[in-house]
């Protein structure tokens, strides 16, 4: 069965300028629901991940790097981290190029499987003591996989989850994968945290660190199955796509040649976009468990019960602010986040500087609301600055080049501000960088609230829904670049 029905031909509806009820797709609703779950379980399963590896990073560098200095381990698991974001811009160029070329659905299942295949490897390698040399030659090997096959995962399930959203709601369907995310940061910090408050310190670092990495295993099976449920998307089926595509070396240059010189102006704005959300984020997740412990003198269980608690009070506001972008427009909440990474980002730091556990918790949880300016509003943003031809391609591209440079080395270039300066504010002048990006993308970035994607038909849950749509949408398609 079809999942949608388009009963018009939107494109020559929209040369007209005047789109009727009968040119927009009707998605059913439990199809939405369906593709919403199915793409939040692999940022869910791919967060776990990141959650442990950034809560378990001082028992990760006394097990798999030589104990000479700790201040060497840390750079050395904090690289080792960094790495597997260098290649997944490679990830984006392989993965998203060929969702656009064989459906979106097929590509998320392959970065599913390699996804949890990385994780489960991670929790089976010997320790430094065991094996020397190899313990982190196999690490690195075991991040490179995660990495490449996360290249294709993000940009891959923004895109699903855009083409599937009804227009009035994408903002709030799309906000889910980032409730998925920080759900699954929470569960990876909190099987940590109990490890460690639970375990012996010599029982930690022999097996107990192994434990949440095997997991991986299990949650990718049921994210591999759900995704197997899907149908192709209602947008990229109306490209005329087939599964007897040519494989020849010509689609994928044509297809970087879209990318690269036909839509490099929302690739910036992409890159730009994307920078300010996962500066932020990595700052969170990534760096500050090891911020409080390592800079501020906190104990590594207090430390990931700080960071964990204010993670779990902002994961509903997600959600929330994702619905409210679908009323106010994506843009002002995008605005009012990027302005404050500009003004609080040095009081935040100072304050946390005093040492208290109150300041400390008031710090974060600052941070922790600015994040949610972007988690809400951003993957259903990013994925309406492309034409649906190369919406995977780029929006995977554009993410994961970002990534590379400025999200996963967010925790090494925060460690070595830190190191050069004697400074222990000096993270918050990164996160003040961060911000002005993230103005300046605003200010060339199209509102995409309650309009339909570029280049595909209006989309609605029911035929109510599709007269609403074709009203609001009946003046906004002068506008559309693609029309």
């Amino acid at each position: 069965m079809a999942a949608a029905t388009n009963r018009g031909r939107w494109p020559h509806r929209r040369r007209r300028n005047r789109p009727t009820p009968e040119d927009v797709t009707i998605v059913e609703e439990p199809k939405v629901r369906r593709a919403v779950a199915a793409a939040a379980i692999g940022n869910t399963m791919e967060w776990f991940d990141f959650g442990v590896f950034s809560y378990i990073t001082v028992v990760i560098s006394q097990v798999f790097f030589p104990s000479s200095s700790p201040t060497a381990q840390l750079l050395s698991t904090f690289a080792t981290f960094a790495v597997a974001f260098l290649v997944r811009p490679l990830g984006g160029f392989f993965f998203g190029p060929l969702g656009d070329r064989i459906g979106r659905r097929k590509v998320l299942a392959i970065t599913m499987v390699t996804m949890a295949a990385g994780t489960f490897a991670i929790g089976l390698i010997p320790s430094y003591a065991s094996i020397g040399i190899g313990a982190p030659i196999l690490l690195l090997v075991a991040r490179l996989v995660q990495g490449f096959s996360t290249g294709g995962e993000y940009g891959g399930a923004t895109t699903f989850v855009a083409e599937f959203s009804p227009d009035r709601r994408r903002g709030f369907m799309g906000s889910w994968l980032e409730f998925g995310t920080l759900v699954g940061y929470s569960l990876g910090a909190a099987v940590v945290t109990i490890l460690t408050i639970t375990l012996p310190e010599d029982a930690l670092l022999s097996w107990g660190w192994r434990i949440p990495f095997l997991l991986g295993g299990p949650l990718g099976l049921i994210g591999l199955y759900l995704r197997f449920r899907l149908e192709e998307t209602p947008a990229f089926q109306q490209t005329g796509q087939s599964d007897d595509v040519d494989d020849s070396e010509e689609n994928p240059r044509n297809t970087f040649r879209e990318i690269f010189v036909d839509s490099w102006r929302p690739l910036l704005v992409c890159i730009g976009l994307v920078l300010v959300f996962n500066v932020t984020n990595y700052m969170l997740t990534a760096y500050m468990p090891t911020y409080l412990t390592v800079v501020l003198g906190f104990s590594h269980p207090q430390s990931l019960v700080l960071v964990l608690a204010v993670l779990v009070m902002v994961i509903g506001l997600v959600v929330r602010l994702g619905w409210r972008s679908d009323q106010w427009g994506r843009l002002p909440i995008v605005t009012a986040g990027s302005a404050a990474l500009i003004v609080l980002a040095v009081p935040i730091f100072l304050l946390m500087s005093l040492g208290h556990w109150w300041s400390v918790f008031v710090g974060v949880l600052l941070l922790g609301l600015i994040l949610v300016c972007f988690s809400g509003t951003l993957p259903s943003t990013i994925p309406a600055l492309f034409r649906t031809p190369v919406r995977y391609g780029g929006v995977s591209i554009g993410f994961n080049i970002a990534v590379a440079l400025f999200g996963g080395t967010t925790p090494l270039i925060s460690e070595a501000l830190i190191g050069t300066t004697g400074n222990t504010i000096a993270p918050a002048f990164l996160l003040v960088f961060a911000g002005a990006v993230g103005l300046v993308a605003v200010l060339f970035t199209r509102e995409s609230a309650r309009r339909a994607l570029p280049g595909s038909a209006p989309t609605a849950a029911s035929p109510a829904e599709a007269r609403k749509t074709a009203r609001e949408q009946r003046h906004d398609t002068a506008d559309d670049p693609d029309g």
